[in-house]
């Protein structure tokens, strides 16, 4: 490219910078993927705004350039308190009064800026060196997970390349951010242990000249982690502004070698003038209680929701967890605390996982949101509390959650409070009761046939000595008493929705798809859900751990992610008439507060489009002659080797995909019948009813019953017609 010049055979100083940067912007943009292209074009343009001018009322001062003593270039410190120290928070709550209650501390004043929830991009990571690519910068994220087959593409953390004291990791906030703090982990692994025990921390607004932290007594060290789980914070002994940040290792543990894990805490400055930061900022106009709630301020939302809607919420609770903490539903319906015949139930449950705080927190945002919307006559909202029955359980194990929430939404790590009181995972408590039915199928010739729905639970499951927890009982009684068709439950960690069957049929593999008979219905379902999220199903999304759910659009057959046995969906649909999916809605499980309000803008849409597919497929009332309907009648498909069963009012639903289907019916005692219905691709489940009639054994034993003589079947009749003959001819 050509540079004009002056008469004097140089172009001013000015002039030349600005041609030679948009040169540098020409190759820059072509080898930078589109969403950030205009972040270099702001970012060129202005340049001088980002160190000159501070935003009118905020109180900082940007790093200006000076000699340093030495001859070298350094940004100007901050103000320094006499006499401070970072603190050191661990996961252990402090205990400050003299009784010895736990005390939790304040939050820290600025949110975390998203390395864990990838706010934060791959492109704003870098570090000196790296072993390799799968333990690069870009895997230094608190709390990622490593992958099955470590030392792959995916592993759980950032590792040096080299062990020395000059080795970093840092990351372009792309904004003057206020830093406040800094949270560490070691390696995700279950092999090695690597983890930094201490470390300086630098910040810069060019990442050529940088500041370290200091003390009274020079650079400040701080103190790192001691074991590689187990997050640690370190507030900055005064905030510190500027664009980048760099966490410098100075010792590690003996025997492993650098690699961490971080999440950084500040808050971005307002910066108006740029629209690559506005167009990235997400609002929602809903006037919702955007918070972490605890035990005690959940069940007061709760009643503020009935407060607010009385004629069409209820609060009821299912059982009471380990420690004593009733498992609260809240109902919404027209008709609260009764099932109407003909209308369809649903259900979204959350926190089987106490740690995974995001599926809860929408669930109470979504009681909020639905509540008003119908006071404020929403017709979509409206129409749906009109014609379903709905039943949101927002916590399911509330002990677990309470060791989080004391922790923090930073400071649990992966699992503190993942399992319930007693030690067990809730989500993998059920009955497994796949194997009793491929068990049956394989073995055609066994004596006992196992239906291929409404499986009975084995005598062990059901007996004081199993290894049950008192949450899980309680659901399962739940599940079994009211007549649900169609239920989500809400997980944290992943950004997927994982379908049944959830185990694998062969027993020598971890991974295998494994389909259900209703496997098409399953994966519209787990589309339909995905397909409305915001991020779930958007190509360009990084994949939260190791896993690309992208091929699949955002969904995955639970056996071929990873095999469980006894899972919530799977129990869900051989015992019940209930269709379950896991909804896994965020790849953080417990987000900071501030990122409540984008999470619930990313979800709402999918919320609401997921129950409204209960109104999908076939419904109706199978009833005798007399018009009274018939309970525990069997409603089969041909083709789909899956029953489902009437109600106790002879009604029914069928979820299926668009088509036409035979469809049978039969129940002891009376004819079967069989017709043709057809699904169509508009909303609302197509009416199929049934009459049918009793047969003649049934119609004769009613009549010698209610003559108070008993039936004396045939084959009994034919033996002591045979036992006569053989006696009259001896």
């Amino acid at each position: 490219m050509m540079i004009a010049r002056s008469k004097g055979g140089s172009c001013s100083s000015r002039l030349c910078l600005a041609l030679f940067g948009l040169a540098l912007l020409g190759d820059v943009s072509r080898a930078v993927p589109m969403d950030d292209q205009d972040y270099y074009l702001q970012e060129i343009s202005n340049r001088d705004h980002y160190y000159s001018f501070p935003y009118p009322g905020e109180e900082f001062f940007p790093f200006t350039e000076h000699p340093r003593e030495e001859g070298a270039n350094r940004a100007a410190e901050p103000e320094e308190r006499p006499g401070a120290k970072p603190s050191r928070k661990e996961l252990k709550p402090k205990k400050s009064n003299k009784k010895g209650k736990t005390v939790l501390e304040a939050p820290p004043d600025c949110p975390p800026l998203g390395l864990e929830t990838l706010k934060i991009t791959d492109f704003q990571l870098h570090a000196s060196t790296a072993k390799r690519y799968g333990l690069g910068a870009h895997r230094g994220r608190l709390n990622i997970q490593a992958g099955v087959n470590e030392n792959d593409f995916y592993d759980g953390a950032w590792c040096a390349g080299r062990n020395d004291p000059y080795q970093w990791i840092e990351v372009d906030a792309r904004r003057l951010t206020k830093f406040t703090g800094v949270i560490t982990q070691g390696r995700n692994s279950l092999w090695s242990s690597n983890w930094v025990t201490s470390y300086r921390v630098l910040v810069s607004n060019d990442s050529h000249a940088w500041t370290a932290v200091r003390n009274e007594s020079g650079d400040m060290i701080f103190e790192g982690n001691s074991e590689k789980e187990i997050p640690v914070l370190n507030m900055l002994p005064v905030p510190l502004v500027a664009r980048y940040i760099r966490i410098n290792p100075r010792s590690w543990f003996e025997e492993g070698s650098i690699c961490m894990r971080l999440e950084i805490l500040g808050c971005p400055l307002p910066d108006p003038n740029n629209y690559y930061h506005r167009r990235n900022e997400m609002t929602t106009t809903d006037n919702l209680d955007f918070k972490h709630h605890n035990y005690k301020e959940m069940r007061q939302l709760m009643k503020t929701v009935n407060k607010m809607c009385p004629n069409i919420t209820r609060i009821y609770n299912i059982g009471k967890s380990n420690q004593g903490l009733k498992l609260y539903a809240v109902e919404i319906s027209d008709n609260p605390g009764e099932h109407e015949v003909g209308e369809p139930e649903f259900r979204y449950i959350a926190g089987a996982h106490g740690n995974e705080v995001l599926g809860r927190e929408l669930i109470l945002l979504l009681m909020q949101f639905m509540c008003q919307e119908y006071l404020a006559g929403n017709p979509r909202i409206v129409h749906l509390i009109e014609d379903t029955r709905i039943h949101l359980l927002p916590s399911v194990n509330p002990d677990g959650y309470d060791k989080a929430y004391k922790a923090g939404s930073e400071l649990g790590g992966w699992s503190l409070g993942r399992w319930t009181q007693d030690g067990i995972d809730i989500n993998n408590n059920f009955p497994d009761l796949n194997s009793l039915l491929w068990e049956s199928e394989d073995q055609k010739k066994s004596k006992r046939k196992v239906p291929n729905h409404h499986i009975p639970i084995p005598d062990w499951y059901l007996s004081e000595n199993a290894t049950v927890a008192v949450e899980t009982r309680a659901i399962i009684a739940w599940m079994e008493k009211i007549p649900f068709v169609l239920g989500g439950n809400l997980q944290g960690g992943e950004l997927v929705v994982a379908y049944p069957y959830d185990m694998v049929r062969s027993m020598w593999k971890t991974q295998d798809y494994t389909p259900t008979p209703d496997d098409h219905v399953f994966r519209w379902l787990a589309y339909s859900y995905a397909s409305t999220h915001r991020l779930m199903t958007d190509a360009r999304r990084r994949a939260c751990h190791t896993e690309d759910f992208q091929k699949e659009d955002g969904t995955v057959n639970g056996a071929s992610w990873h095999t469980v046995a006894g899972s919530i969906n799977d129990f869900s649909y051989l015992h019940t008439n209930c269709f379950e999916l896991s909804i896994y809605v965020g790849c953080d499980k417990y987000p900071h507060e501030s990122e409540l309000p984008e999470e619930w803008e990313n979800n709402r849409e999918s919320l609401i489009v997921f129950m409204e597919q209960v109104h999908r497929g076939i419904k109706g009332i199978v009833k005798d002659v007399h018009g009274k309907g018939i309970p525990n009648a069997v409603i089969s498909v041909e083709g789909v080797n899956h029953d489902i069963r009437t109600g106790a009012d002879g009604d029914y639903w069928r979820l299926l995909n668009p088509g036409e289907y035979v469809v049978g019916v039969k129940a002891e005692g009376y004819t079967a019948a069989t017709k043709t219905c057809e699904v169509g691709y508009d909303m609302g489940a197509t009416r199929c009813d049934f009459t049918i009639s009793k047969t003649n054994l049934a119609r004769i034993k009613e009549i010698m019953k209610k003559f108070g003589k008993q039936p004396i079947s045939l084959s009994t009749r034919r033996l002591r017609q045979r036992a006569r003959q053989w006696r009259q001819q001896r």
